[in-house]
């Protein structure tokens, strides 16, 4: 309460007894001791009312019983406030009493506590004693009890640390004081939190659901302490009896570091910097040559100051943990605001979550904790790296463990060894279909990982680049090795992009990679591979991947039925289906899914007219669509179609042939010379051909 004073500092025992007035009755109530209240918690002093809390009135009946405080106890007679239906006036009393309590460490005090509250918050009533509140449900009343004493300067706010104890690095609990004469930074000015809101609009933050955290935080952020009068730092510069507090100034210590860079070279001092100085280094007013002759630097490195600044100015991105998002990301973006030009705003926030080990949290007490420099010694850098980034995405928590490490280890060695079988060279001629396909997939590739890396999903770039090509790359080999050819050009491409885009993941074991492949300069410096929308050829990429659901399709066959084929035939659909099932594609991808509505379509075109003799396939065709994901829907949309009976005749045979060590034979169901004794051709449909094993 305001009306108590005291000087120096003063414990709870020297306070109980005394006496405290309650303003707003204009009385005097008693201090007296109890176990259940905690000094570090608010006040340390709480509001006793044994009518109604069961421990309240236990408290007070031990008191009674002690010879210090018995008198005093004794003489204090719980005032009821509540009524509550099925209790007598003072509830409390009744149940502690019910229940056999005997004093106030009984564990049957919480069964009484939920039993009362629950019976006087839902059914209860204010008495006539209190006031013009009575009569009004309980559940109802505290809004308006505290806006009474709120307006009639009755109580206060008291602001408290959450998470607490909040400790010191050598464990000793931090106090909050308030000190006398504090500075403060005054984040609840409006027009401060206007900007701020303003620039947070204009960024890009990432991932985008961690958005409404930095709004929540303008919201509720207000004046802000940023000075200390203990420790290291800097010295106010207006009060010198005051050190700058870290969180002030260090969220712009990007601006610093451009400073700082030619101190430490010896071409600054940092006595007799001048606000000239950082006028027109930071904010571009004045002129090199007025601040050079003001404060003797030479006008040439201030030039080349200001030079630096506005090259790495605006900040592009800052990156760092989700727990700084309501204090130093959100005071990087307020001070910068306050102090630079919006041109010279940031322009991105990329939060990120911690890093695990073995699932548990690092800590010195467990063990679990491997020293840095023993890590590279036995790892290499690389795999470290590449072991914290790949476990997790933004906000995710990455769970690093050594097992991890060692497997990207052997990743990148075995990498390396790739690429020290590969030189430079044209791609050899003439390019067949895996060629094209495998290059339209590196197209792909690098138009994932690019998009991925522009969004900071850098575990996905990151799997994309070492691992997600490698079916691929298996895929590629087993079909020249079926035609006895290899093509080392089209490797060495697929390579350096891999390579030049592994770069920023893991940087020295990138180098010797592009070097072993012939590379001049360094990898690091190398232009990110662009994705080139011609080589993207999504034909070959349907095509490949008909012959290769073909060949698993087969090999699903001969497994299920365990026959030794001498002789595999497939049917692929005629041009009928084929016109047909480009225009169902179509009308899928435009959201139309009603077989009457696509059939009715189908007949109203000439082209595919004929297929109302075949209303089961149209059926099929849609269920077969609607199952795949809708990229392939795209890309089929977008090869247009293709002869799948010319393709496959031209590539199944030697690579099923081989597999099989059967003959291969490919027909279109409309062939005049068709060979189809078991009818199986009529099944086929786009995508799917019908296959017959003997």
């Amino acid at each position: 309460n305001k009306k108590v004073s005291y000087d120096g500092e003063i414990s709870g025992a020297d306070l109980a007894g005394r006496s405290v007035t309650m303003p707003h009755r204009d009385e005097s109530v008693v201090m007296l001791p109890a176990g259940f209240v905690q000094s570090g918690t608010g006040t340390g002093m709480v509001m006793s009312v044994p009518a109604h809390a069961p421990i309240d009135y236990q408290a007070l009946a031990d008191l009674r019983k002690s010879d210090v405080w018995g008198k005093i106890a004794s003489g204090i007679t719980p005032k009821p406030i509540i009524q509550v239906d099925g209790y007598g006036e003072m509830p409390g009393v009744e149940v502690t009493q019910r229940m056999g309590i005997v004093d106030q460490n009984d564990p049957k005090i919480e069964e009484a506590t939920k039993e009362v509250y629950s019976a006087e918050f839902y059914g209860g009533k204010m008495r006539q004693s209190a006031g013009k509140f009575a009569g009004i449900a309980v559940e109802h009343a505290k809004d308006p009890v505290r806006d009474w004493l709120t307006e009639g300067g009755f109580s206060d706010t008291m602001l408290e640390l959450t998470n607490t104890p909040v400790r010191c690095r050598c464990g000793a609990e931090c106090v909050v004081k308030i000190l006398n004469d504090q500075w403060f930074l005054n984040y609840a000015d409006e027009q401060w939190k206007k900007s701020a809101t303003a620039c947070f609009e204009s960024m890009s933050i990432l991932p985008q659901e961690i958005r409404p955290e930095f709004n929540y935080v303008i919201g509720w952020l207000r004046e802000r302490a940023c000075a200390r009068q203990h420790g290291m730092g800097t010295k106010l510069p207006w009060d010198n009896d005051w050190i700058v507090e870290s969180l002030s100034d260090s969220v712009i210590y990007m601006a610093y570091y451009i400073i700082s860079k030619f101190v430490n070279d010896g071409r600054l001092r940092p006595d007799g910097l001048s606000g000239e100085f950082f006028d027109y280094v930071f904010l571009g007013k004045g002129q090199a040559d007025t601040v050079s002759e003001s404060i003797g630097i030479p006008e040439d490195i201030i030039s080349e100051i200001r030079k630096e600044f506005m090259y790495f100015y605006p900040v592009d991105s800052r990156h760092s943990g989700r727990d700084l998002v309501p204090n130093h990301l959100t005071f990087f973006v307020m001070n910068h605001i306050a102090i630079f030009p919006d041109a010279h705003w940031p322009r991105q926030i990329v939060v990120n979550g911690s890093v695990l080990m073995n699932g548990s949290k690092m800590s010195k007490s467990m063990g679990n904790i491997i020293p840095l420099r023993k890590a590279i010694n036995e790892y290499g850098a690389d795999p470290i790296r590449l072991a914290i980034v790949i476990s997790a995405e933004l906000l995710q928590d990455a769970d690093f463990n050594m097992e991890a490490v060692s497997g990207l280890q052997g990743r990148l060695e075995a990498f390396y060894h790739e690429c020290d079988t590969l030189k430079a060279g044209g791609a050899s001629y003439p390019i067949e279909a895996e060629d094209r396909w495998i290059v339209a997939k590196m197209q792909g590739m690098i138009r994932h990982v690019t998009e991925s890396m522009e969004k900071m999903r850098a575990r996905e770039a990151l799997h994309s680049i070492l691992f997600g090509f490698d079916s691929d790359m298996g895929w590629y080999a087993k079909r020249t090795a079926a035609k006895n050819r290899s093509n080392t050009g089209v490797l060495y491409r697929i390579h350096s992009a891999r390579v030049a885009m592994l770069s920023p993941f893991a940087p020295h074991a990138a180098e010797e990679m592009w070097e072993r492949l012939g590379h001049q300069g360094l990898a690091s410096q190398s232009e990110w591979p662009e994705f080139v929308p011609g080589e993207a050829d999504p034909a070959a990429v349907q095509s490949e991947e008909l012959l290769r659901s073909t060949m698993e399709d087969i090999a699903k066959i001969l497994k299920v039925t365990k026959i030794t084929p001498k002789r595999v035939t497939v049917y692929t659909a005629g041009p009928l289906k084929s016109k047909a099932h480009q225009a169902v594609l179509r009308m899928i991808i435009d959201g139309q899914t009603s077989m009457g509505a696509i059939m009715k379509s189908l007949v109203a075109d000439s082209e595919t007219a004929g297929i109302k003799r075949n209303p089961d396939f149209v059926q099929k065709t849609i269920k077969d669509i609607l199952s795949e994901p809708v990229e392939i829907r795209n890309a089929r949309m977008e090869s247009g179609g293709f002869d799948e009976k010319e393709f496959l005749a031209g590539e199944l045979t030697g690579l099923a042939g081989m597999e099989f060590d059967a003959q291969i034979r490919v027909f279109c169901e409309t062939d005049p010379d068709i060979d189809d004794p078991k009818g199986k051709a009529k099944h086929s449909r786009p995508f799917k051909p019908a296959i017959l094993i003997e």
